[in-house]
C-alpha cells in the first residue's frame, strides 16, 4: 500500500516556445563547427538530425555552473520541471506530463540501460536517480514519448546520462575541491573530487577512475526541536570504475561499476499553518523527531559491440541495487488521533519509517546497420526483472519517546517482482533529401505482489496478487531536409506507463492497467549564417488516456485509473555566436496541460490544469571565452531563469496550493592557466531570491488540512573552486 498524507495510513499546455543554448555540448565531447553529437537514437549523429526535440548539457558547463543535482539545473531546460526535497528525492516531468500516481512519466536511463523502477509499487516517481555531474560526459533530455527505443515508463520523455568512456591512448587526470556558502546555513560546504584516464595497454586497454566527496550545509531549523538545528545537511559520495577493451578493429568490451551514497538529516521542506503562515523565521519545519535519509546505489554494467560488417550485433547487460531508508514525522497526522482511539492515551510522536529495496537486472541484445546509407535499421530484444521491497511502519510513541498502547500503528510490506520482455525495430529510408522514419515495440509483462499488513491503523491482510499486460506502441516520422543545414520534421510516437496489481481493500478496483500516451509533433532544425545560429523548435499535442492516480478509497490510498488529459505545446531551442567564443541562449516555454474529462476521484473537472505544471518557464544564458594572455584564458558566465506558478492538485480541487513564481539569476566566472590550474567561482541565486518551487497541504487522520508544506528555492549560494587537469 502506498502512503500520504490524507486518511489513516497517510503519511506521506504544453503550448511551449522554447530557446536554449548554452548548456549544449557533445554526447561524446564531440562538438565541431557547431555540431552536437548525440546517440539518443542508439546510434552517433549530429543532434541537428534527429527527428526528436532535445536538449544537451554537458558534464562541463554543470561544473562550472556550480550545479551539483537534478533540480539545480532544470531551470535551464525547455519543458523540464524537477521537484526535489533533498538529492535523490526527486520529481520530474516534461511537457507537462506529470507523475500523477506513483510509477515515473520521464524515463532515467545511464549509458545503455534504464534504472529505477517501472512498477507501482518501488515510487519511482519520487526517487529519481541524481547522480553528482563529476564524472559526467553529458546528460540528453528528450522530449515526448521514447518507448520504440526505450520501452516503458518514458510517456514524457527520457533524461540520459552519459558516463565518461575511457582513452586507448592517452593519459589524463583531473582533481578538484571546492567550499561553497548558503544564505541560512550555519557551516560552509565543501567538495572534491578526483578524475585518472589510463591506457594499461596502448591502443587495447584503459581505465577511467573517479571518486567525488560533497558535504552541502542545512539551513532550516524545527519549531518543535531545538536540537535540530541546520537540519537538512547532505553527505554524498560516489565512485565510478569504467574499463575499456578493444583486442581487435570489430570488437569493442566496456565493462563499468557505479557506487554513489546519500546521507541527508533532513529535508529543505518548510512549513507553515493551514491559513499560510510561516512557522518560526520562514525557514523552519515543524517536526517533533530527527528525519533522516539514506540512499546507496551500486550498479554494474557491461557493454559488447562486434563488427558484423553488415551490421553491428551489440550486448548491453546491467546488475544495480538501491536500496532507500527515510523517517517522516507524521505527529500531527497520526499523533492526534490517540486520544480518539482511547481517552487515557494522550496525543503524542509518530514517526513514519519507510524502507525501499530495488534489485534490478537488464539485457538488451540489438543489431544496427551502418549509418549513413540509403536504409538505416535497427532490431533488437530486451528483459528485465525486478524484485523491490517496500516496507513501512508508522511507530506510536509518547512525547518521551517511549512506546504507547497503539504501537505500532501499522506495519505494512509490500514486495513485489516485475518481469518485461520486449522486442523491437526502428528504421529509416532515405528518399534524396526526404527521409521517412518508423519504429514499433512489442512486450509484455508480468508482475506478482503482496500485500501484507497488520496494526489499529490498517487492519490484518495477507494478500497476493498478479497481473500481466501486453503492450504494442509505435512511432513514424517523415523529414524533410530543405538543405545539409535545415530540416523540417513531423513525428507521430506513442508510449505507455506498466499498470500493474493493486493493494487489497473495499473499493479498490484489483488491478490497475496501463496508461498509454500519443503524440503529435511537428519540428524544424537548422544551423545559419555559416553555422553560428543553431534553431530547434517544435509543435506538439499529447493526448494522455487512462491516467494512474492515487486515490483516498476510505483512508487507505490505492492506485486507479483516472480520465485523460491533454498536453499541447510548442518547443524551440536557439543558440547564437555571434563572435569567437560568445555563445548567447534564449529559452522559454508555455505550457498548457489539462484534464480531458471529469475526475472525481482527485476531484477535478474537464478543462482543469493539471499539477506540477508550471505555465510559462525559461532562461538567458551567456556564456564568453577569451585568452587574457599566453598563458591565460578566462571564462564568464551567466543566466537568468524564470519559473511560474504549479499547483499542487487539479485546478478545481479544495486544497490546490500555487507555488510563487520566481526569477533567479546565476553567474560564474574562471581562470585557466597553463591549461593546467583552473579557479572558479560561482553564485546561484545570486539576489536571494525567496520563494516556495511547490506549496502543498498535508492532512491529517481526520481528513483535515493540517498545515501547508513547501519546498523552498535554494537561498544564494557562493563558491570558490580550484581545478587541476593534465
Amino acid at each position: 500500500m502506498t502512503t500520504r498524507t490524507r486518511g489513516a495510513l497517510a503519511v506521506t499546455t504544453a503550448i511551449g516556445l522554447v530557446f536554449s543554448a548554452s548548456f549544449a555540448s557533445a554526447q561524446e565531447a564531440e562538438v565541431e563547427a557547431g555540431e552536437i553529437i548525440v546517440t539518443a537514437q542508439k546510434r552517433t549523429e549530429n543532434l541537428q538530425d534527429v527527428p526528436i526535440s532535445i536538449s544537451v548539457l554537458s558534464g562541463e558547463d554543470l561544473r562550472t555552473q556550480g550545479a551539483a543535482s537534478l533540480v539545480e539545473y532544470g531551470g535551464y531546460v525547455p519543458g523540464l520541471t524537477v521537484l526535489s526535497s533533498q538529492p535523490g528525492t526527486s520529481t520530474i516531468s516534461l511537457r507537462g506530463i506529470a507523475p500523477v500516481g506513483s510509477a515515473q512519466s520521464v524515463g532515467i536511463y545511464l549509458d545503455d540501460a534504464p534504472v529505477g523502477s517501472s512498477s507501482l509499487y518501488a515510487r519511482s516517481a519520487t526517487y529519481s536517480l541524481d547522480l553528482l555531474p563529476y564524472d559526467i560526459q553529458g546528460i540528453e533530455v528528450l522530449r515526448g514519448p521514447q518507448g520504440t527505443f526505450y520501452g516503458a515508463s518514458s510517456i514524457g520523455g527520457l533524461l540520459k546520462y552519459v558516463t565518461v568512456k575511457p582513452s586507448l591512448e592517452k593519459f589524463s587526470f583531473k582533481a578538484g575541491g571546492e567550499l561553497f556558502a548558503i544564505n541560512h546555513a550555519g557551516n560552509p560546504g565543501w567538495a572534491t573530487q578526483a578524475m585518472a584516464n589510463i591506457p594499461i595497454v596502448e591502443g587495447k586497454l584503459g581505465m577511467t577512475a573517479s571518486f567525488a566527496w560533497r558535504k552541502t550545509p542545512g539551513y532550516t531549523d524545527t519549531i518543535n526541536n531545538p536540537d535540530l538545528k541546520d537540519q537538512n545537511d547532505v553527505e554524498q559520495t560516489g565512485g565510478r570504475l569504467s574499463l575499456l577493451w578493444e583486442p581487435s578493429d570489430v570488437l569493442s568490451v566496456r565493462l563499468g561499476g557505479i557506487w554513489q551514497s546519500i546521507r541527508a538529516e533532513g529535508t529543505n521542506t518548510i512549513t507553515a499553518d493551514v491559513d499560510g503562515v510561516p512557522d518560526g523565521n520562514g525557514w523552519s519545519n515543524n517536526n517533533f523527531v530527527h528525519e533522516p535519509f539514506r540512499k546507496s546505489i551500486d550498479y554494474y554494467s557491461a557493454s559488447i559491440d562486434y563488427d558484423l560488417d553488415f551490421a553491428t550485433l551489440s550486448s548491453a547487460t546491467t546488475y544495480s541495487e538501491t536500496n532507500t531508508h527515510s523517517v517522516q514525522d507524521a505527529s500531527l497526522v497520526f499523533g492526534i488521533i490517540y486520544p480518539f482511539l482511547d481517552p487515557d492515551v494522550p496525543a503524542g510522536l509518530a514517526p513514519f519509517i519507510l524502507d525501499l529495496g530495488l534489485e534490478k537486472v537488464t539485457q538488451e541484445i540489438r543489431l544496427t546497420s551502418p549509418s549513413g546509407g540509403a536504409f538505416e535499421w535497427m532490431i533488437g530484444g530486451f528483459y528485465t526483472k525486478e524484485d523491490s521491497s517496500n516496507h513501512q511502519l508508522v511507530r506510536t510513541l509518547n512525547f518521551d519517546g517511549t512506546p504507547n498502547d497503539f504501537d505500532p500503528g501499522a506495519v505494512v510490506s509490500l514486495p513485489s517482482t516485475f518481469k518485461e520482455y520486449a522486442i523491437f525495430g526502428n528504421a529509416t529510408l532515405r528518399f534524396g533529401s526526404f527521409d521517412l522514419s518508423a519504429g514499433v515495440r512489442w512486450a509484455q509483462n508480468k508482475q506478482k505482489f503482496r500485500q501484507i499488513s497488520d496494526g489499529p491503523f490498517i487492519g490484518f491482510a495477507d494478500d497476493p496478487g498478479s497481473s500481466k499486460e501486453d503492450v504494442f506502441i509505435y512511432s513514424i516520422s517523415p523529414q524533410f531536409h530543405l538543405n545539409d543545414d535545415a530540416m523540417i520534421y513531423a513525428r507521430v510516437a506513442n508510449g505507455y506507463r506498466p499498470g500493474g496489481p493493486n493493494v487489497t481493500f473495499p473499493g479498490v478496483p484489483p488491478q490497475v492497467d496501463a496508461d498509454t500516451l500519443v503524440n503529435y509533433e511537428v519540428g524544424f532544425k537548422a544551423n545559419l549564417f555559416d553555422r553560428s545560429l543553431s534553431v530547434d523548435v517544435a509543435a506538439f499535442y499529447m493526448d494522455w488516456t487512462d491516467i494512474q492516480i492515487v486515490q483516498d478509497f476510505g483512508g487507505v490510498t490505492g492506485q486507479t485509473n483516472g480520465p485523460k488529459a491533454v498536453s499541447k505545446g510548442i518547443e524551440g531551442s536557439i543558440s547564437w555566436r555571434p563572435v569567437a567564443g560568445l555563445t548567447l541562449g534564449l529559452n522559454g516555454a508555455y505550457t498548457d496541460a489539462t484534464f480531458g474529462a471529469d475526475a472525481p476521484e482527485i476531484d477535478a473537472i474537464d478543462g482543469d490544469r493539471l499539477q506540477n505544471v508550471p505555465k510559462f518557464s525559461g532562461s538567458f544564458s551567456a556564456d564568453y571565452n577569451f585568452a587574457i594572455s599566453d598563458r591565460l584564458e578566462g571564462k564568464i558566465g551567466g543566466g537568468v531563469r524564470r519559473m511560474g506558478q504549479i499547483l499542487s492538485a487539479a485546478s478545481s480541487a479544495p486544497d490546490a496550493l500555487w507555488s510563487d513564481a520566481y526569477t533567479a539569476v546565476d553567474l560564474n566566472a574562471a581562470v585557466t592557466v597553463d591549461e593546467h590550474w583552473t579557479v572558479r567561482v560561482y553564485a546561484r541565486n545570486l539576489l536571494d531570491k525567496e520563494a516556495a518551487t511547490s506549496r502543498g497541504y498535508t492532512r491529517n487522520a481526520f481528513n483535515v488540512p493540517a498545515y501547508q508544506s513547501m519546498i523552498p528555492l535554494q537561498p544564494r549560494t557562493v563558491g570558490v573552486a580550484l581545478d587541476l587537469s593534465f
